[in-house]
């Protein structure tokens, strides 16, 4: 995976390499300028001197006593000479008879290595210009001008450096001018964000603000349209899942009675009729068959309709839950339990919520971990309620655990009371855990 990278440091390094990519065009063109210029003045040089020479010819000629000896380069060199520059004299196959050489060049300070190495190696060492000299209508030689590499170039560096400096500083100031830009026009990104954030957190009331970009502007538009339809449509799943809910604990509720009114009568009928037979093995068969019954009955009635906990609170009816498990279970498991907080002072229906709750969290539990101990926890702060179940039985977790274990029934009280369910998995056993806001607009709604 490659590393992000800051979209306001990415744009200023591609603007600044496009910049820099412009200077170093710019500086290029001006040192050709300079080549070109540096050899004008040669060709200029060399054929000032071939003209003098041709016209010391021409004295000769005419005035042999008086004319100085020929070649005489001196006129020439008072003329075109400058640092570095040098002309010379070359008869038609011989070596040079007369040369005059200007010094170089020192200027204010040494050139870089670097940039003369460059210089020489674009444009080439020493140039070389030569042009023909006649005598009655021959040529009998050639005049030679050359200006020394290193004379030029630290002329182009002494005119460049100032320039590159300028550069420089224009770069920088640009990099930060258009970072500063970048940084103002993304700002809204970090309300973006923020919005998105909130809308993660489960607070679909988030909105965005207005923004002065055409783009930002439709990605609002978006945003908050999709915000709105998904608070609607989360609004709408909690209106039916309460009423799901409600419908439940009634169809529950129902059942509970008809199984206590029907069948437990008829079970205690069937008891008495067996005790009044007499005492025969079979009677007290099924004597014994009907109480076993009738003690099964009791539990799913328990667990089919809970104690009322407007009556009796959410302490003592989460305190009968676990003592009701102790009793079931002599060989099973060890339910212990750990209240917090003022508890009784909830809203019955968000008490009756946490208890069921807490009763499917425990028969999960028992049923499905292999626990031998389960631990019921309940706290309550000025914030925040949280309700957990700790088993030491095998992992359980909402993509290993098996239909019908009531974890969808569980998400869906706790979402209505606007907390959010966590179940983790360890070595040590499973954690249920519930957190529920205590002043949450959910909450509230749930009271109500």
């Amino acid at each position: 995976m490659m590393p992000r990278s800051d979209l306001k440091i990415r744009l200023t390094l591609r603007i600044a390499a496009i910049a820099t990519f412009c200077f170093v065009a710019g500086a290029a063109y001006l040192l050709s300028d300079a080549d070109r210029a540096a050899r004008a003045r040669i060709a200029h040089a060399a054929g000032l001197a071939a003209n003098s020479l041709d016209l010391q010819q021409s004295k000769l000629d005419w005035v042999r006593v008086l004319s100085p000896p020929f070649p005489d380069l001196q006129n020439a060199a008072t003329v075109v000479m400058e640092p570095g520059l040098c002309i010379a004299y070359r008869p038609t196959g011989g070596e040079l008879v007369q040369r005059i050489c200007s010094g170089t060049e020192t200027g204010p300070g040494r050139i870089p290595t670097a940039f003369a190495t460059l210089y020489r190696g674009l444009f080439g060492p020493d140039w070389e210009v030569t042009r023909p000299v006649h005598a009655h209508g021959a040529v009998i030689g050639e005049a030679v001008a050359w200006l020394d590499g290193a004379t030029i170039a630290a002329q182009v560096w002494h005119a460049l450096a100032p320039l590159l400096a300028v550069m420089l500083a224009t770069l920088l100031l640009l990099c930060v001018l258009v970072y500063a830009a970048l940084a103002r026009a993304l700002r809204p990104t970090r309300l973006i964000r923020a919005g998105l954030e909130r809308i993660a957190a489960n607070d679909l009331s988030a909105r965005l603000p207005p923004f002065d970009l055409a783009e930002l502007s439709a990605v609002r538009e978006v945003f908050n349209h999709l915000a709105e339809d998904l608070q609607r449509t989360v609004a709408e799943r909690n209106a039916l899942t309460h009423r799901l809910i409600s419908v439940q604990d009634e169809e529950r509720k129902r059942l509970a009675r008809e199984l206590h009114d029907e069948f437990g009568q008829n079970l205690t009928a069937i008891r008495a009729l067996a005790a009044s037979a007499g005492p025969t093995p079979e009677c007290d068969s099924i004597a014994r068959i009907s109480t076993a019954m009738m003690e099964s009955l009791r539990g799913t009635l328990f667990r089919l309709r809970p104690p009322d906990v407007e009556e009796l609170g959410l302490t003592a009816s989460l305190n009968g839950l676990v003592s009701g498990w102790n009793g079931r279970s002599r060989n099973g498991p060890r339910f212990e339990i750990a209240l917090e907080g003022p508890l009784d002072r909830l809203p019955v229906a968000i008490g009756a919520d946490l208890y069921r709750i807490a009763q499917e969290g425990i028969t999960n539990a028992a049923k499905h971990a292999q626990a031998t101990r389960v631990t019921l926890s309940l706290a309550m702060t000025d914030a925040e309620i949280t309700l957990s179940v700790t088993d030491d039985g095998a992992a359980q977790d909402e993509t290993t655990a098996r239909p019908g274990m009531g974890l969808l029934g569980m998400r869906e009280r706790v979402a209505m009371l606007g907390g959010q369910l966590s179940i983790t998995s360890g070595a040590s056993g499973t954690v249920l855990c519930a957190r529920v806001p205590v002043a949450g607009d959910a909450t509230a709604e749930r009271a109500a």
